[in-house]
């Protein structure tokens, strides 16, 4: 069997089934019913932001609705885009202009839907961001903190601790293929473990208040460094694009998959 459905036959002539299709409408239903995006107060609109073809076989997944991962999707012939940032974001202010106008006509003359989830997208206790994230890193969840309860907190899965920062500073550049940025704390082993991935830095006191030893999220700003050495609780900036790789593709390959599609990820290098 080839992958498509193709049939290969003695004569190694191949005879080729096209994919199952799906409608757009049908993809987002599935989207919101996995995602629950209403229960979410966020800072753009979750769901269908731009409309595509009807006929849906391929889907794309990535972080960010970027240029680059638009003429990826492109280029994969992808009928459908799924990501975490999209295009349109509160206090936007409508003009259609300059790089806006290009990532839109390049989903318009390609005639390809786009489906962006941010906060459910972090949320989601299995497929989401910070599940996500928990898992690559092993990390067991043990409860939620902070606003709408997107942090995670919880422990190592195997029971052990981290011996000090340095050894988890290690463990989460292994892990992730880059450099983290960390203010260490009172010295000494790390056991409880808050998380919530991108740019998170403001959940960085509601974290010390769930009883976190350490603190991982994608970015640190100006106040972080003082709350760590002054409340004694560790903090490791990793990434924002780093810690925000496996929500969108696990959404996607899940929903993907009961549908009968083709599912790609796509990861476009990002610095931030």
């Amino acid at each position: 069997m080839r992958r498509g459905g193709g049939r290969e036959c003695a004569d190694n002539r191949v005879f080729h089934r096209p994919f199952p299709m799906a409608d757009r409408d049908q993809l987002l239903r599935a989207f919101d019913e996995l995602l629950q995006p209403q229960q979410f107060k966020d800072y753009g609109p979750n769901g269908l932001q731009v409309e595509g073809r009807r006929e849906v076989r391929r889907i794309v997944s990535g972080v960010t609705a970027s240029r680059a991962l638009i003429e990826a999707a492109i280029a994969g012939r992808a009928d459908a885009l799924f990501v975490h940032h999209g295009l349109f974001w509160r206090g936007h202010d409508g003009r259609v202009t300059g790089w806006l106008r290009q990532r839109l006509g390049l989903l318009l003359a390609h005639d390809i839907s786009l489906y962006a989830y941010h906060l459910p997208l972090d949320a989601h206790p299995e497929l989401g961001n910070n599940a996500q994230l928990g898992q690559r890193l092993g990390l067991r969840a043990t409860g939620r903190f902070g606003e709408q309860s997107l942090g995670f907190i919880g422990q190592r899965a195997d029971g052990g601790a981290f011996r000090d920062a340095a050894e988890l500073a290690r463990h989460l550049e292994d892990a992730l293929h880059r450099p983290v940025t960390r203010v260490d704390a009172a010295p000494g082993a790390i056991r409880n473990i808050a998380w919530c991935t991108g740019g998170a830095q403001g959940y960085f006191e509601a974290a010390i208040a769930a009883g976190a030893d350490a603190f991982l999220t994608g970015e640190i700003s100006e106040p972080q460094a003082h709350y760590a050495r002054e409340c004694g609780v560790g903090y490791f900036a990793c990434g924002h694009h780093a810690s925000e790789r496996y929500g969108a593709p696990a959404v996607a390959a899940h929903v993907a998959a009961a549908l009968g599609l083709e599912h790609r990820f796509i990861d476009i290098d990002n610095p931030a």
